[in-house]
């Protein structure tokens, strides 16, 4: 937990054909040899993740995918893969080998990069090679309105100006999006109530967790730590009321009931599906789930893979309760880690986890995937205050989806 998380480091990922100079250039803009380079054509296969410090952007991720042009089976599932990764990607950089005519693998990328609203930079590799590239130049600001960087990987010719457009075209959006701080004014008090029970990390708090504290710490904010057996204790303890209790989504009925009413409270994965996601998306799945009729089929995705405790959230607790309210023939699916379906049409709902491990793009990707099938989606955390009968409270501290969601009802 001393670096910066995975899924708040702006996603860069480097595409191109196989042997184009992807590799080199990572390791060109980092100063060290991150990549596995070679003249052999397609080195790289599955994508591969960087965790690095690039200035001036500071902690970033950077991908290297696999070339857009591999052919035979394997390499259509390779392309498939570098495809998946545009979901996820905060800036893109496109790399064009100065030695291969620019053509159809070139202009599908920046189709797709256009679609998904995806940033990109592009560059010209090996240009301390015979440089003919004037045409594709033009092209390139005739019809995408980019200035490609003319640049060398090997020699590090225009790196630095590579670095620089980086910088000057990642999202802003990627840095500046609060889990509290918007409602919590300097000096209140927030009260985080993280039960410990078998699918608890030992040694340590869960990363949603972790990051709302820093968050309330971020904003001159006083964060109180306990356990639902203790929230009683702890709130006599305060000379004021707290400005706000977040809970484990798991705990909200007895947090609910310890609590007098004036007291905002909410849970973690609303924080998060407003802080990666979208909360007005997800409130029209709150609303499909209380029209969930039996035999229909829902979806559950979690973003990372762990391992299944007897009481596992996901595959245990939710189609219990889902069941318990909609009836035994209610059916689901489960997936997991980068896993994503493409027949989303085929589900009714989509239950997705709070999403700590993802950046924000690739929720709100997944969010348009699912708005284009005409799938609702809602998350953990919702789906249980719903259940409960608590939601209506678990968007208090949030007035404006709360007026949406009174609408909705």
């Amino acid at each position: 937990m001393q670096s910066t998380p995975k899924g708040n480091r702006p996603h860069i990922a480097v595409f191109g054909r196989r042997n184009a100079g992807k590799s080199s250039l990572i390791n060109s803009l980092c100063n060290q040899k991150l990549a596995l380079v070679s003249e052999v054509p397609g080195t790289t296969t599955d994508p591969v993740y960087k965790a690095m410090e690039l200035l001036p952007l500071g902690p970033v991720m950077m991908i290297d995918t696999a070339g857009i042009d591999d052919s035979g089976d394997l390499g259509e599932m390779r392309v498939k893969k570098s495809y998946e990764i545009i979901r996820k990607t905060d800036l893109a950089v496109l790399v064009i080998d100065n030695q291969v005519e620019f053509g159809k693998y070139e202009q599908k990328l920046l189709d797709n990069f256009n679609k998904t609203n995806t940033p990109v930079v592009a560059v010209i590799n090996k240009i301390d090679l015979a440089f003919d590239k004037t045409e594709v130049v033009d092209k390139l600001q005739r019809e995408y309105d980019l200035k490609p960087i003319l640049l060398s990987a090997e020699s590090g010719q225009g790196i630095e100006e590579l670095r620089d457009k980086i910088a000057e075209k990642m999202p802003q959006d990627t840095e500046e999006a609060f889990i509290v701080g918007d409602i919590v004014n300097p000096g209140q008090t927030v009260v985080l109530v993280t039960p410990i029970d078998t699918a608890a990390p030992r040694g340590r708090l869960i990363l949603p967790q972790v990051q709302t504290i820093r968050d309330i710490l971020d904003h001159d904010g006083i964060s109180i730590i306990c356990k639902e057996t203790e929230l009683k204790a702890s709130l006599a303890a305060l000379k004021e009321k707290p400005k706000l209790v977040i809970t484990d989504s798991q705990a909200f009925m007895k947090v609910a009931a310890d609590l007098d009413e004036d007291i905002l409270l909410t849970g973690f994965s609303i924080l998060f599906a407003r802080y990666k996601g979208d909360l007005e998306i997800f409130l029209r799945g709150a609303k499909k789930l209380a029209e969930l009729k039996a035999d229909d089929k829902v979806l559950i995705a979690e973003a990372c893979t762990h391992r299944r405790q007897a009481d596992d959230i996901g595959t245990v607790k939710l189609p219990r309760w889902l069941r318990s309210k909609v009836g035994s023939s209610l059916e689901f699916e489960h997936v997991s880690g980068r896993e994503y379906p493409e027949n989303l049409s085929d589900y009714d709902l989509v239950l997705h986890c709070g999403s700590c491990m993802l950046n924000r793009k690739e929720v709100l990707s997944r969010l348009r995937e699912a708005e284009e099938a005409g799938v609702a989606v809602i998350n953990y955390g919702m789906a249980i205050a719903q259940l409960h009968g608590i939601l209506d409270r678990a968007l208090k501290p949030f007035p404006a989806a709360y007026r949406l969601w009174q609408q909705q009802k």
